[in-house]
């Protein structure tokens, strides 16, 4: 392990949502503001969307450390389910253990556990996380527990969380009264170069290290070009790269040493290699050529291309592409 060789007293880029390890971009700043605020004033309906990776969970653990002692609050992941299960995960989620199987009664139940909690003066947070896996009839049932509302304040807060299909999922028509009701949406960017940079220091600082920077600018650049700024993907190459680094006893990771981890990190290099083309593929690319599909010497490379995608036949645009997949796996190596 090279906790101790870099004098570390943690991990500093774990796998799980550790609410301590989380760097607040002005993306990340701005929806976990905008989610407080929301809950804050009531509003019922909140969502938060962003690709994989992007720090959500861990973002959505903070938030809900905030009001730890100001609400009854529940974390909903288990997403592919029924109607009727999601009902008993969120009950067991809260505490209430429960062997009924009747919609209507597990509904009933949790009227009464919501009036109890408003009647203590506490809000009750539900935050549904990966529900871009949800059914539309479960998203549907999850809307009418927005309904449990007095005539002057709403007893429950939920936050939907998830990829971009969830937004997809919420912009079709079946569900434009749930979509209605979302009074904030938010989402997640990418971390910039300097904010992978802040990130990664974050981290380290976090784990207990201090003294001179472990990464240095270079190593820290190449690290954010081929992770795209994703914070998942930084912690696994920064992983990575010092436990490369504290197996080579490199005390500074540098870009060569970064450069062999994102070399092994690529999982091209694993893929299938593709079949060398079939005399029919020949054949029909040969046609083509004899065709003089590709347009006049005075064609721009993308009219010419479009000239060629829609003059091949069925059969002359397969061997076309699967030729272009040969020479891109060709250049990728080289």
């Amino acid at each position: 392990m090279f906790l101790e060789y870099y004098g570390l007293r943690e991990q500093p880029f774990g796998v799980t949502p550790d609410p301590r390890f989380l760097y607040l971009s002005p993306a990340h700043r701005e929806a976990l503001a905008s989610l407080y605020y929301g809950i804050e004033a009531g509003r019922g309906f909140l969502s938060l969307i962003a690709k994989p990776g992007m720090g959500k969970t861990t973002l959505l653990f903070h938030l809900l450390e905030k009001f730890r002692n100001t609400a009854r609050t529940a974390f909903i992941f288990q997403t592919q389910c029924s109607s009727r299960e999601f009902m008993r995960f969120l009950l067991a989620e809260v505490g209430f253990e429960t062997y009924e199987q009747d919609f209507v009664k597990l509904h009933e139940e949790f009227n009464k556990l919501l009036l109890q909690e408003a009647r203590a003066g506490r809000r009750f947070i539900i935050v549904i996380d990966e529900a871009q896996n949800l059914e539309p009839s479960v998203l549907e049932t999850i809307r009418l527990l927005s309904d449990f509302e007095t005539p002057r304040a709403k007893l429950l807060q939920i936050i939907l969380a998830g990829q971009p299909e969830l937004a997809d999922k919420l912009a079709t028509h079946k569900l434009s009264q749930l979509r209605q009701r979302i009074s904030l949406l938010n989402g997640l960017m990418p971390f910039s170069f300097e904010e992978s940079t802040n990130y990664i220091h974050h981290r380290l600082k976090i784990a207990g290290h201090s003294g001179a920077p472990l990464f240095a600018p270079a190593a820290i650049q190449a690290i954010a070009q081929f992770t795209e700024g994703i914070p998942r993907n930084i912690n696994n190459l920064c992983f990575s790269a010092l436990s490369l680094g504290c197996a080579v006893r490199e005390k500074i990771i540098g870009l060569s040493l970064v450069e062999e981890v994102i070399s092994d990190l690529d999982i091209t290099k694993h893929q299938t290699e593709l079949p060398p083309l079939s005399t029919s593929d020949r054949d029909a690319l040969r046609m083509a050529a004899n065709r003089e599909v590709a347009g006049t010497p005075h064609d721009s490379p993308h009219v010419a291309e479009n000239r060629v995608r829609d003059t091949l036949t069925p059969a002359e645009a397969r061997a076309y592409m699967r030729q272009l997949a040969v020479q891109m796996k060709d250049w990728k190596r080289n």
